[in-house]
C-alpha cells in the first residue's frame, strides 16, 4: 500500500485544559496572553501526517521484517506475535507553527508558544489515531515510538522513516544527524491492533515524567517479554 498524507489534520485547542495545565490563575493578565497566543497559533497551525500499511514479511526473538527493513526490540517482536500487519507513521504541528513558536523572544511567551504547540501536536494526532481507527475498522490500538524504551532506541527512527520514504517532502519533517525530528513538534511511531492495554510507560520506571500515559509495571518485562 503507497503511504497516504492527512493534511492538514483537525484539531481543537482546549484553552481552559491549557491554562489549568500552565497552571495560569482564573483573572491574571497572563489569561488573555495565553488566549491570544491560542488565537494566533490556530490561524498558523496546519498540523498533518503521513503513514501506511507494513506488512509483516518475517519475525526472529527479537526483530520484525516488514518490506524488508527490519526493526529490532523485543517488546515490539512480542506485540506484533499474532499480527502480519501494522501502521506505522510520522505526524506534526508543522512548520508553520513551529516559526510562529520561535518567533516569541520574551520568555515567557516563547514558553506559552511551545506549550500550545505541544497542545496542537497532541490534539491533532488524537485527531489522526481516530481517523485511522475508523478508516479500518479497528478495535483496540496500542503505539510504540522509536526512543521511548531501551528495548527500542531513537536509532530504529532510520527503519520507520525509511519505510514512508520521503518524508520531509511530504509533510516538511526530516531527521538531524542526531536522529532527532524537524519539526521539534512531531511525532513518529508504529500503531498495531492490541488485545490487551499496552503503553511503553508501563516498561519505564522513569519517575515524574510529564508525558506518563500509565503507570510503571516493574514485573511486565519479565512477564511478557522474557
Amino acid at each position: 500500500m503507497n503511504v497516504i498524507i492527512a493534511d492538514p489534520l483537525p484539531y481543537r485547542v482546549e484553552t481552559g485544559s491549557l491554562l489549568a495545565a500552565l497552571h495560569v490563575r482564573a483573572g491574571s493578565e497572563q489569561v488573555e496572553t495565553v488566549t491570544r497566543l491560542v488565537a494566533e497559533a490556530q490561524q498558523r497551525a496546519r498540523p498533518k501526517a503521513i503513514y501506511k500499511i507494513a506488512y509483516v514479511d518475517a519475525k526472529g526473538d527479537d526483530f520484525v521484517v516488514a518490506e524488508g527493513h527490519t526493526f529490532t526490540s523485543r517488546v515490539l517482536r512480542v506485540n506484533l506475535d499474532k499480527l502480519h500487519r501494522f501502521f506505522v507513521f510520522v505526524g506534526t504541528a508543522g512548520r508553520e507553527l513551529e516559526a510562529w513558536a520561535d518567533s516569541k523572544q520574551e520568555m515567557l511567551a516563547h514558553f506559552y508558544a511551545d506549550a500550545i504547540s505541544e497542545a496542537v501536536l497532541h490534539a491533532a494526532m488524537t485527531t489522526f489515531v481516530a481517523q485511522l481507527t475508523e478508516r479500518f475498522q479497528l478495535a483496540s490500538t496500542a503505539v510504540m515510538n522509536p526512543g521511548s524504551l531501551t528495548d527500542w532506541p531513537l536509532r530504529e527512527q532510520r527503519t520507520l522513516f525509511a519505510l514512508l520514504g520521503d518524508v520531509r517532502s511530504a509533510i516538511g519533517v526530516e531527521l538531524t544527524d542526531s536522529l532527532l525530528m524537524v519539526p521539534r513538534k512531531s511525532v513518529s511511531g508504529i500503531l498495531f491492533v492490541a488485545e490487551e492495554t499496552f503503553a511503553s510507560c508501563q516498561l519505564c520506571p522513569r519517575q515524574d515524567c510529564p508525558n506518563r500515559r500509565a503507570p510503571y509495571d516493574a514485573g511486565l518485562f519479565e512477564r511478557k517479554y522474557t
